[in-house]
């Protein structure tokens, strides 16, 4: 008997022993800084810096030279200077597995009814990446993405029609579900402060964007939307800007991803004019800033572009003068061309600040799609009026990036005043003036800059034909589904592929981007 309780204290005190083990290695198996629990005011703010700074890289090397706003003589960095397939399946996808992650698993956590600012928020900031995806690469999986958790690795893909009318859908559920008893996001809020009336003008203005987008493949579908976010209220002050604002202090995450990703992969710090991937401003570029030949010069020529002058001492300074600027033409060259030094670069005291904000929302976009819904009469307002609204708040919103990026009241009255709607001018006409302002305005928002110049074919550009580009002189038209989806979602992929003409190229055209 002695020996059994013995033995059986000794067992008993080993399983003690091991389940204190256990404890204690699992103590120091926590990370002391990481959440155990989702807290979804923090992935919030990860979702949004996520969403603005997925793709600089791409969007730039990509978009902004096939969009013939930077040009390169280089041929490694030039898929879209050159119509090269390397970089235009990078980047953007990634939102799957980063920023369109968080968002999800925010509204999932946020689903009482005392949390419904927060889910409100949560979902049209969803719809806000999701419309990047979709417009970037047409079909992609979009109600069963985000669904890892319960073992769905392999999503299928939805139609572009679908997803559209789903997040038209979410921007006008959540617009109207606001409640101003309600708590919000507050400080993790990085536009609005959790403000509901201000996230309603959003999810207005993000509705009018998207309505707009359906203009040649849904026109009644699109009348509709874009009657409903004109009287939802979009964006139409300054102090309504959503953006992201950054600083030049502390970790380099804190610095804006755009302004860092020039500096470091091309227009290197200390400005040598050889810089390390070769970019310039583009002629088309410079030359619509100028004024295309006219004596009206635009004043945001002065704010985006210098040139660098060297000194009798060997170094360089920047310089803003209208006479100094000069663009490279696209496709020019594939080595180091002798005038290289000549050409115009972006600005680093103002394009280029690290503590420069990323604009998400403006009044001006708000106003040139409010001037085009006047000219489709689906707008009461004037044309004109709107117009020139739209000019004034694109020049005023270069004031957020610094002192030297101000433009005063009485250029942008000149320019104006200078440059009125065409009133009397025919359709294609006046949307070809809105559509180049627009151009001008989404110099740093090349997605979207990219989405209206496929919808309305303005400004008009003239294709490169560069030797070895695939796609025989064309400007590219969507991006390209990475290759390693046909591996790990194979049968979903290809139903898309076949739906979308069998092609997976940079010719495919999206749904609402007809022939």
């Amino acid at each position: 008997m002695k020996r059994t309780y013995y033995i059986s204290f000794g067992v008993f005190m080993v399983i003690l022993l091991l389940a204190s083990c256990t404890e204690e290695l699992a103590k120091l198996n926590k990370n002391p800084n990481a959440y155990e629990t989702v807290n979804a005011d923090f992935l919030f703010t990860k979702a949004q810096l996520g969403a603005v700074s997925v793709s600089p890289r791409a969007n730039r090397f990509n978009i902004m030279q096939q969009l013939q706003q930077e040009a390169t003589y280089s041929e490694v960095t030039a898929p879209g200077d050159k119509y090269f397939a390397e970089g235009y399946v990078r980047d953007n996808w990634g939102a799957y597995s980063g920023c369109l992650n968080q968002i999800q698993l925010v509204i999932q956590h946020v689903q009482e009814p005392d949390l419904i600012n927060k889910r409100s928020a949560a979902r049209i900031w969803r719809v806000y990446i999701f419309h990047h995806l979709t417009d970037l690469y047409g079909d992609v999986p979009y109600f069963e993405a985000g669904q890892g958790e319960t073992g769905n690795y392999q999503p299928k893909y939805d139609s572009q029609e679908t997803i559209y009318q789903d997040m038209l859908k979410e921007l006008d559920e959540a617009a109207n579900a606001f409640d101003l008893s309600k708590p919000t996001f507050e400080a993790a809020d990085l536009f609005y402060n959790g403000n509901p009336d201000q996230w309603k003008r959003l999810a207005y203005s993000l509705m009018l964007r998207l309505g707009m987008r359906l203009t040649e493949v849904a026109p009644d579908l699109a009348k509709q939307w874009v009657e409903r976010a004109i009287a939802g209220g979009p964006v139409l002050e300054d102090g309504d800007i959503a953006q992201i604002p950054y600083a030049d202090s502390g970790l380099l995450s804190n610095r804006n991803p755009f302004s860092e990703q020039m500096r470091v992969l091309d227009y290197a710090d200390g400005q040598n004019p050889n810089n390390v991937q070769g970019s310039k401003l583009s002629k088309r570029f410079i030359d619509q800033l100028k004024g295309n030949g006219t004596t009206t010069r635009d004043p945001r020529l002065n704010v985006i572009a210098v040139l660098w002058v060297k000194q009798p001492s060997g170094t360089y300074v920047t310089d803003t003068a209208t006479a100094l600027q000069k663009g490279m033409q696209n496709a020019q060259y594939n080595a180091y061309p002798p005038d290289f030094e000549t050409y115009s670069e972006p600005n680093p005291n103002t394009v280029m600040r690290y503590d420069a904000p990323v604009l998400v929302m403006t009044p001006a976009e708000s106003y040139f799609l409010l001037a085009e819904a006047a000219i489709r009469n689906w707008y009461s307002g004037n044309a004109g009026e709107a117009y020139e609204n739209g000019v004034r708040a694109a020049m005023r919103q270069w004031s957020l990036y610094g002192s030297a990026a101000e433009i005063s009241p009485e250029q942008i009255a000149y320019y104006v005043a200078n440059n009125p709607f065409k009133l009397t001018g025919t359709f294609e006409e006046q949307l070809e003036q809105i559509s180049t302002q627009k151009w001008l305005l989404f110099y740093l928002d090349q997605i979207e800059n990219f989405a209206n110049w496929r919808r309305t074919g303005y400004p008009d550009l003239i294709p490169t034909n560069y030797p070895g580009n695939i796609t025989g002189g064309q400007i590219p038209r969507r991006f390209i589904v990475p290759e390693s989806e046909e591996t790990l979602n194979r049968d979903n992929f290809l139903a898309a592929k076949e739906r979308q003409s069998g092609n997976n190229t940079l010719l495919s055209r999206v749904w609402w981007d007809t022939e």
